[in-house]
């Protein structure tokens, strides 16, 4: 058997594993399946599974991260081996041909001297120059490669099937923006005195526009410890919520990056709620029980930091962005109309 028909048959194999079992947040172990036991009290699969909903979701994350690398890897794999049949070369080959040309001539030793400048060494020139030459000679390989790849990636019709796994969220009261039946529900663990949830604020107001009622936005609370006036800014928009302006009172908070409790007090004003009544909620700190029990569980999704999305219980694993988070929603409308199971509890 030839190495594409081992590739290829490797390839198919991942994928009916992939196609086989939708992950889940919790152990695939049959609810009477007894997983521990105390002074003679049994704990199920099914009680693990209902009080610790969330509690591996981070490693089946991981693990989804590393199938999906080594799936892409195995993609290119079978993409360079049936070029390399077309042409009628190996795959070492077929990388010489079309790699070669784009690496460029060898840098002068001006542009050594340059990068060495660059490098804390205490090697001299003469003796470091070569290890240099050699340094950007990979380099420029590795790019030559990946844009052979991403060429040949474009001109095939790849489908990914492999599922990632999907968090159970809480929206039982969570502040929604949209129709609350859509599709799609986009839900972001954020607080308003963190600078990167600032920043990605107008591109969140962008893909609103952009897809309309087709995605429900949620926003749940992470203030962290660090950030005085987090905790006091996240009960204050909910304080607003509770007249009715939860979403006037976000943006304005967004907007503004006032945070301390006088100048929260202000901006309830400036919405005309009734500031007797708002300043009651957010001095007796009525909000308070519920912005913990958002943080407690982006704690049980050790969630690491803000803003962290989830696209119908997706985790947006990276950075993210205008262009990943529209990406993101995108597939998640493609695939609407097929059978899924429940990721956000309502």
């Amino acid at each position: 058997m030839n190495l594409y028909r081992v590739i290829g048959a490797i390839f198919s194999s991942l994928l009916c594993l992939a196609f086989a079992e939708t992950p889940k947040t919790h152990p695939a172990s049959d609810d009477a399946t007894v997983l521990a036991v105390v002074d003679g009290t049994p704990i199920t699969a099914a009680e693990f599974n209902q009080k610790k909903p969330q509690a591996l979701f981070q490693a089946q994350q991981t693990l989804y991260d590393a199938k999906k690398k080594a799936l892409e890897a195995l993609v290119d794999d079978v993409l360079l081996e049936r070029e390399a049949r077309k042409e009628n070369v190996t795959v070492e080959e077929l990388l010489k041909r079309h790699i070669e040309p784009a690496i460029g001539k060898e840098p002068s030793e001006e542009v050594l001297k340059v990068y060495y400048e660059g490098v804390d060494s205490n090697e001299p020139f003469e003796t470091a120059k070569d290890k240099i030459r050699e340094y950007i000679r990979q380099r420029r390989i590795i790019k030559a490669k990946t844009a052979y790849v991403m060429s040949l990636r474009n001109q095939a019709q790849i489908a990914y099937r492999l599922e990632p796994p999907r968090a159970e969220i809480s929206l039982a009261g969570t502040p929604i923006r949209g129709a609350k039946n859509a599709s799609v529900t986009l839900v972001e663990f954020a607080y308003f005195e963190c600078p990167y949830c600032q920043v990605i604020h107008p591109d969140l107001t962008k893909l609103r526009t952009e897809i309309g009622d087709k995605v429900a936005f949620a926003f749940k609370d992470m203030p962290l410890p660090s950030h005085a006036f987090a905790e006091k800014a996240a009960e204050a928009a909910h304080c607003a919520g509770a007249q009715g302006k939860y979403w006037e009172y976000h943006d304005r908070l967004f907007e503004k990056k006032q945070y301390e409790v006088a100048k929260l007090k202000e901006t309830a004003r400036e919405l005309q709620l009734n500031g007797d009544t708002f300043d009651k909620c957010l001095d007796s700190g009525a909000q308070a029980a519920f912005v913990r029990a958002s943080v407690t569980e982006a704690q049980a999704l050790t969630i690491p930091g803000t803003p962290a999305f989830f696209v119908n219980g997706r985790y947006i694993n990276g950075p993210a962005s205008y262009e990943v988070l529209r990406t993101a929603i995108q597939e998640e409308l493609a695939r609407a109309s097929a059978p899924t199971t429940g990721m956000l509890r309502k």
